[in-house]
């Protein structure tokens, strides 16, 4: 989220009010846990699936099963945090993932895991990871006072991009010493605690019965304000964009640094971690400086950097300028990730806002199709080809959208001042034979 910039006594105020605030170390700390795991997790069984089937179509697989969920389940947990404790969704969350997790790690010592049992696992991880934005995210901005929600999201978004890098290099290194099954003990051990830390969160929220019936009704009326609402539907256009044609990449980063650079699985944690670590200085950059640009030109240029970053990756003359090129790209991502929440929140109504926060993360849910997408492409024409066929793919429909948001935001705001010239003649019509009408309204028939 974009902030203006401030001077240091003033945010380090705000950073200790942040910390004094009931709740926030909680959440944050919490998110910290379970985003590091999910990162964690996703090249851990990547680097499994891969070793044991060398088939980069079983890689995605795996990993959309994590993220179809979101599709699935994204809008309806947008209407349903509305009436179910929050609280207690989290902690659920964090039991099921951390048994999801002790499974895999149980068969994995037993030598008995499969990448099937991966792929049952990251569903139940997913299921989780379909609640984020409707409970732990909106419980972020919640705990504390109005001056510091800006603050308190910008500092959990920067959290969870520090997440991406640790998850992926410490997964890389882990795996290479202990296996998958050491990789998924820890995971077990890491989502114990997060589960231990929601116990203790101060949480009050008004409950209300939910009614099923009302779920297609509700999603109804976000979708026609979205179809209305230019910028919303611009925010939700490139998120299915990117996510369809350009997050999917990381799916084939294993076979990349496996087969194209020949490197070991730490450095494979490495080349997952770098569009995380540019994503994390991108954002450190848009927080503490106001952007020159408008949320639609951040939105749709760094989409548009971050997909012609990931084409040129594989095709990198060496291993260290293809993990450079991912961390100019998550400057890009960064931009995207920013705007795509700071756009739904400063422009939706509050009372229709959580059901549009679902549509979003329906968008996000269409990185399992492109997942699936780029597996095939890769198992039939190699992973460099198949990353560079999809995000050249992704490049040319986010420009289309960005040209028509751009057509379409002018138009507005040519028809606005038109109105304006309008409403200002009107009025001045309106003093010049204002006494007459009154004299006439006063005369008899």
């Amino acid at each position: 989220m974009v902030t203006s910039r401030v001077d240091a006594p003033a945010a380090q105020v705000g950073l200790r009010a942040l910390w004094c605030s009931a709740g926030f170390p909680r959440l944050w700390a919490i998110g910290a846990c379970a985003n590091t795991m999910r990162w964690f997790e996703v090249l851990a069984a990547a680097l499994f699936t891969l070793e044991v089937t060398g088939s980069g179509f079983a890689v995605a697989v795996v990993s959309a099963a994590r993220t179809l969920p979101m599709l699935l389940l994204g809008a309806f947990a947008g209407v349903a945090s509305e009436a179910v404790n929050r609280k207690h969704v989290l902690f659920a969350g964090q039991v099921l993932a951390g048994l999801a997790a002790a499974a895999v790690a149980a068969l994995a010592w037993a030598e008995w895991l499969e990448p099937w049992h991966l792929a049952t696992a990251a569903l139940a991880a997913g299921i989780v990871w379909s609640t984020e934005m409707a409970t732990r995210r909106r419980m972020v901005g919640e705990c504390v006072a109005a001056p510091l929600v800006a603050r308190a999201l910008a500092l959990d978004a920067m959290t969870n991009s520090l997440t991406r890098l640790v998850g992926p290099i410490t997964a890389g290194a882990l795996y290479q010493r202990y296996g998958i099954a050491g990789a998924f003990t820890l995971s077990t051990l890491v989502y114990a605690l997060s589960a231990a830390i929601v116990l203790g969160l101060p949480h009050r929220q008004e409950v209300r019965r939910f009614v099923l019936s009302h779920v297609p009704r509700d999603l109804g009326e976000g979708l026609r304000f979205a179809r209305g609402h230019l910028i919303i539907a611009g925010v939700l256009a490139v998120t299915f964009a990117m996510n369809l044609l350009g997050f999917p990449y990381s799916a084939l980063l294993a076979p990349v640094g496996k087969q194209v650079f020949h490197v070991s699985d730490t450095l494979v944690g490495v080349l997952a971690a770098a569009e995380a670590f540019g994503a994390f200085l991108g954002g450190l950059w848009l927080s503490t400086r106001e952007p020159r640009w408008s949320g639609r030109v951040l939105m749709v240029g760094g989409s548009l950097v971050f997909l012609t970053c990931v084409f040129l990756m594989p095709r990198a003359p060496a291993f260290p300028i293809a993990v450079l090129l991912l961390v100019v790209g998550g400057f890009g991502s960064a931009a995207f990730a920013n705007m795509q929440t700071a756009l739904v929140v400063l422009h939706a109504p509050p009372a229709i806002r959580s059901r549009l926060m679902g549509l979003l993360t329906v968008c996000i849910g269409m990185g399992p199709v492109g997942i699936l997408l780029v597996g095939a492409l890769g198992s039939g024409i190699g992973p460099l080809h198949a990353i560079d066929v999809v995000s050249a793919s992704g490049f040319v429909l986010v420009a289309v959208i960005g040209l028509v948001w751009r057509s379409r935001d002018r138009g507005a705001a040519r028809l606005a001042q038109g109105r304006g010239s309008n409403a200002g003649t009107a009025a001045g019509a309106s003093a010049s034979t204002s006494a007459p009408a009154v004299r006439s309204s006063a005369s008899p028939p």
